[in-house]
């Protein structure tokens, strides 16, 4: 074995004569570096390279073991390198409190040297074996990290896969979906510390809300293409029929929900966000007939949202409106159509709005009057 691949080994003694003896003992099985004080030993723990196990007197002029054993520990850099105190005072007392302080093991004076190298080795092979855990517990974590990170993609892509379903069976949606995510978040931060608010809208509640969004549509593929897609008014039979997309929706995810064995926290925002965002704080909305504070937080935000998002975009039997235009109607619908609070922060996030809808506009002529 090479001197570089044997373990280090720090002896710190005001004695020279202690230090040759020690020394003589651990080499050549060992690598050795030596400290007359314990500000060189500090020193030389600084440097490379690191002790393994450090053997440290306890009775020195200047600093003595136990500072020097403190300094060590209150350094995350040396906080984990065994020290073995050796020292002259045989006391059971002073043995108790070298190990009660955290020295992994306590030698008196003088030196036996079978006794010395046993235990050397005994807590080299333990270090190696709490390093070995520690690098195993470090790959884990990682591992852990690389694939909650791969679930994670692989749960946003789906959910993107279900909405864009809903949003291929109606073409002309266009960046509905990212807009309408959009829009949510920038309520939902705007309302995160308002005192009806700030319960549920938590930075992750915020997130799996920005999430579950797109899904809010997804019950339309369930409508068929001759009501969905058509270009003129709906008959008040064929409004019916388009209406039952919300429970249609909400129906889907319950279904999906009953294949996990535990609540999935964006599923249920999803599906409420799905069943009520056309519900209307006056109660006229559907498919229930909810009112104020008993439609969900999560479906009051995306109602102002997806209303807003379809004022301002194009389709077969409308223009787009302006941004003014849409600020006005949704403004006019305050404390009927929509919670007034959410109203007052889409007001005070409508430059926002704006921005966004004119980020994702590439495959829609939105209005930016």
């Amino acid at each position: 074995m090479t001197d570089a691949a044997l373990p280090t080994i720090l002896i710190v003694d005001d004695s020279p004569e202690n230090l040759t003896v020690l020394s003589e003992l651990l080499q050549p099985e060992y690598r050795v570096r030596a400290a007359t004080s314990g500000e060189k030993a500090l020193r030389v723990v600084a440097t490379p390279p690191r002790p393994d196990i450090i053997l440290l007197d306890v009775m020195m002029p200047g600093i003595d073991g136990y500072e020097v054993f403190s300094r060590l520990r209150s350094d995350e850099r040396t906080s984990d390198i065994p020290v073995i105190f050796v020292t002259a005072m045989d006391s059971t007392d002073a043995e108790i409190h070298g190990l009660d302080v955290g020295a992994v093991d306590y030698i008196a004076k003088p030196i036996v040297p079978p006794i010395l190298r046993a235990r050397v080795r005994t807590q080299l092979e333990l270090k190696q074996a709490r390093d070995w855990l520690r690098n195993q517990n470090s790959y884990l974590e990682g591992e852990l990290l690389r694939r909650m990170k791969e679930n994670l993609l692989v749960q946003d892509v789906s959910i993107h896969a279900l909405a864009h379903l809903a949003e291929i069976r109606d073409p002309e949606t266009g960046n509905h979906l990212r807009r309408t995510q959009g829009y949510v978040r920038a309520l939902a931060n705007r309302l995160r510390h308002h005192p009806k608010f700030a319960h549920f809208l938590t930075d992750h509640i915020i997130e799996q809300l920005f999430k579950s969004a797109p899904l809010h549509d997804i019950g339309k593929v369930g409508i068929p293409d001759h009501i969905l897609l058509k270009p003129g008014k709906l008959t008040p039979e064929e409004w019916t029929i388009m209406k039952t997309h919300a429970k249609l929706g909400s129906d889907a995810i319950e279904y999906a929900e009953r294949d996990v064995d535990r609540p999935v926290e964006f599923l249920v925002l999803a599906k409420d966000i799905a069943h009520y965002h056309h519900e209307r704080w006056d109660g006229t909305g559907y498919p229930d007939g909810l009112a104020g504070d008993d439609i969900p937080i999560s479906a009051r935000l995306m109602a102002l949202a997806d209303v807003f998002d379809a004022l301002i975009s194009p389709r077969v039997y409308k223009p787009p409106m302006t941004f003014q235009e849409a600020r006005d109607i949704i403004l006019a619908g305050r404390g009927s159509h929509f919670d007034p609070d959410v109203t007052d922060a889409f007001s005070q996030a409508y430059d926002e709005f704006r921005e966004i809808a004119k980020r994702y506009t590439e495959t829609e002529k939105v209005s930016l009057g």
